[in-house]
């Protein structure tokens, strides 16, 4: 094969898969290699009990896995399948589970998957082991089942072998080579690879081969009990390897598969115990295989009475083997994938169990030989999506271990990590804790919700109440902090939102090369721009302010935005780009009263600066730049300062609003009013899978420009994100359905509390998205009415945001 030189790193079902695909496309001249022998070289995969449960609140985790089922169901080893396609039972034994398998329900029929939920007799009938008296429902998953992944492995490496992909097997990795910034080849235990490209495919060894090229991966192999029973006698007499779905029972962090006459239980209910990969011992070591340690039995007894109580039929039986075995956990339960920050040409693929392993394989393929990834949206998966922090050892492994104890928890979409915290503070903390306020988290930072100080306010306010479930973690304070902005003025806490300082002689000519928008404007101007990948998906939306001739601060969503204006800069020196969030701190200014409030502290004239422009200049004592903008569509400004001064400024622009009555107001407001306004959220509204036409932001686009990237790009547009309105609360993720026909899902949705109706934006069919057409949400089992709306629902002559 002609193209560069490739070597995977680990021939486990994510190498094989990814050597599969890439040989398919006939990239490169490519090795696999792994320090154990094919096809179960003693990694995860080679012990992985195989159950695929395709259902996931993430829409790429449930689209990979789908395509693994696909993939799969269509591949055999020596004459036997790789996926036995048996379907899935999610059992629940409590009101809340069953409510629960709802939701559940709601994210297979967005993501496309068939799933409904059944009741007790269904459920008998499917499995007739399980206890009648505890079995109140469950979620069944026809396309779910078994993966063999040994076998997966064999078929995906012999097809890349006949393509002519080196396999070689019993090869150990003692070193990555790296030249300058250029990965260059890997020394193993053979001799010396040439590479142009390396992957790391090692999973519990993923933190060791990354760290040969000083590349942190926030991964810690954890230990995982599975035990099979002896035969139950249900059973006995049965010749095929598994005849009934596989099963979890959740609320007792237990899954379950049948072999033949005998049981195999999952269990995750144990005390965490992570290992370090260091500590894994080496093939030849191992007693069995290096991701298998000994079984604790006393860890186990709890789920050993738990499986008494649902299957009664095991009461007869025993546990005749089982063991301890080693799976990969990340610090916020998603993969690793993608290419080095700093080093070129070396990829990681990490964290990948069985059940995404061939839509990773294709991600990663499509990714490495194209430049970007057109079959899933990776920006939750993308490895260099972490901030410093959140790489740190104990960060890492706390996170890992708390993720393993909630592995099968009900977990609320607003539900934030409750250790370790607090790790990022804004300057104004020590007022917001007076002022009561109830933190939640983000990228490490605290963020205020409400403010206790403000449930005054509610009295006499007409504030609809959301269901329990929509009601954890709200309060009807939202309401009130959401209309006195309308009616007065309020100050929002606005320093997690990531800035980045663009300098030097070359950063306006690097900046219209990357955005959408035209930012070659006079020194004040303030920009709202896309950037786009290669294919013309949307990597972020950011705001462009030029504050010098040769100096711009961009607002961006996160380190992804960081990594990719990095990759991007001109080897010349002529531009740096520098992360100045950590230093610097933000506060919104909106309301009506905000220029009252302002004016008399500031020596800037705040009537000539314009929407979409911005200053420099000092409120009281404190040197700020002021840029006009409003996310929740009023009147006011973002100001900007130095950390230092960041308590000095929220201090004097209190002591001057009271008069005017400033509030502070929290996240459930802000977003609340900018759906009102229908401003879009990355990573939520679109993502790389969308364009601006289908999101709406054609606004945002020059194409006037002579070139940015992206511009060129192709791509029909057959949806588009709608505006709903409807008279309920609901979270996002849920399935929208036209008649009988689930045709789209929710991304963003609040209660508009200023103008009295519920929102959620939502991508449907392009031709359903016209004003009056109704649909319906479907939300825990029940279907909501919505209709489809103009936007925006508030202040659509923008005179609010222009006076």
């Amino acid at each position: 094969m002609a193209g560069p030189r490739v070597v995977v790193v680990g021939a486990g079902v994510v190498g094989a898969a990814l050597v599969d695909e890439l040989s398919a496309r006939r990239f490169g001249d490519i090795t696999i290699i792994d320090q154990g022998p094919l096809p179960a070289p003693g990694g995860s995969s080679s012990h992985a009990p195989g159950l695929v449960f395709q259902t996931n609140p993430s829409k790429a985790m449930a689209e990979m896995a789908r395509y693994t089922v696909e993939k799969l169901t269509g591949l055999s080893a020596g004459g036997e399948p790789c996926f036995l396609q048996v379907g899935g039972l999610e059992v629940a034994t409590t009101p809340a589970r069953l409510n629960d398998l709802h939701r559940r329900q709601g994210w297979a029929t967005s993501w496309g998957i068939p799933a409904t939920v059944i009741g007790p007799d269904e459920c008998l009938d499917l499995f007739p082991l399980l206890d009648p008296d505890r079995t109140l429902g469950a979620l069944h998953t026809p396309t779910d089942g078994v993966a063999k992944a040994v076998r997966a492995v064999a078929a995906q490496v012999d097809r890349a072998r006949e393509r002519g992909v080196t396999v070689l097997d019993r090869t150990e990795v003692l070193d990555v080579l790296v030249t300058g910034d250029r990965v260059t080849g890997v020394a193993t235990s053979r001799g010396e690879l040439p590479a142009d490209i390396v992957v790391c495919c090692a999973g519990i060894w993923g933190a060791r081969i990354a760290g040969m090229v000083g590349m942190s991966l926030p991964l810690s192999p954890m230990a995982h009990q599975l035990a099979w029973t002896g035969r139950v006698a249900p059973l006995t007499g049965h010749t095929a390897e598994i005849t009934r779905p596989i099963l979890r029972h959740q609320e007792a962090d237990l899954y379950y598969r049948e072999r033949f006459d005998t049981i195999g239980i999952g269990y995750y209910g144990h005390r965490p115990m992570p290992v370090s990969a260091d500590d894994i011992p080496s093939v030849d070591a191992a007693d069995v295989m290096p991701s298998v340690q000994p079984f604790t039995e006393e860890d186990f007894a709890e789920a050993w009475r738990e499986t008494h109580e649902l299957l009664p039929a095991t009461r007869d039986a025993k546990v005749e083997e089982g063991i301890n075995g080693l799976f990969s956990f990340t610090t916020d339960d998603m993969p690793l994938l993608g290419p080095s920050r700093d080093v070129r040409g070396f990829w990681v693929a990490e964290a990948v169990w069985v059940t995404h392993s061939a839509g990773v394989g294709r991600a990663m393929a499509e990714w490495i030989a194209d430049g970007y990834c057109t079959s899933f949206d990776l920006h939750e998966c993308d490895v260099n999506r972490f901030e410093p922090h959140q790489l740190a050892p104990k960060y890492v492994r706390e996170r890992a271990c708390q993720n393993f104890v909630e592995v099968y928890d009900i977990k609320h979409p607003a539900q934030p990590m409750e250790d370790p915290r607090p790790l990022r503070t804004s300057p104004f903390r020590p007022r917001q804790q007076e002022l009561g306020a109830s933190f939640l988290e983000a990228g490490g930072w605290e963020r205020p919700q409400w403010y206790q100080a403000n449930a005054g306010l509610v009295a006499g306010r007409d504030i609809p109440r959301p269901d329990e479930w929509a009601a954890r973690y709200w309060s009807p304070i939202v309401a009130a902090e959401a209309q006195v902005t309308r009616e007065a003025v309020a100050l929002y806490d606005m320093t997690a939102l990531k800035r980045v300082e663009v300098t030097g002689p070359g950063a306006t000519e690097f900046l219209q090369r990357l955005v959408t928008g035209d930012v070659d404007k006079s020194v004040g101007s303030v920009t709202y721009c896309l950037l786009l990948d290669h294919d013309g998906g949307i990597r972020s939306d950011v705001t462009v302010a030029r504050l010098g001739r040769d100096t711009f601060q961009v607002g961006v969503n996160g380190m992804l935005d960081l990594d990719w204006l990095a990759r991007h800069l001109p080897p010349d020196g002529t531009v740096q780009v520098r992360d100045t969030t950590a230093g610097t701190c933000c506060v919104g200014v909106w309301g009506p009263r905000a220029r009252d409030l302002v004016q008399p502290l500031t020596d800037l004239d705040l009537v000539k600066l314009r929407y979409f422009r911005g200053a420099r200049g000092h409120v009281g004592n404190v040197p700020v730049t002021a840029l006009r903008l409003s996310y929740v569509g009023e009147l006011g400004w973002e100001l900007y300062t130095t950390a230092d001064m960041g308590l000095k400024l929220w201090d004097t622009l209190w002591a001057a609003g009271r008069e005017h009555g400033v509030i502070a107001a929290g996240r459930g407001a802000f977003n609340s009013l900018r759906l009102e306004k229908g401003y879009r959220s990355f990573g939520t509204d679109m993502t790389y899978e969308h364009t601006p036409s289908e999101a709406g932001l054609d606004f945002a686009v020059k194409k006037a420009k002579p070139d940015f990237v992206g511009k060129d790009a192709t791509r029909q547009s057959t949806r588009k994100l709608t505006c709903l309105t409807l008279d309920a609360y609901v979270l996002g993720k849920e399935p929208v359905y036209d008649g009988d026909n689930p045709v789209g899902y929710v991304t963003s949705a609040a209660y508009g509390h200023t103008i009295g109706t519920g929102i959620a934006y939502a991508w449907l069919p392009a031709e359903l998205a016209t004003p009056g057409w109704t649909v319906h949400i479907g939300y825990f089992g029940r279907r909501i009415l919505a209709t489809v709306a103009e936007e925006p629902l508030f202040d659509p002559a923008m005179t609010r945001l222009r006076g």
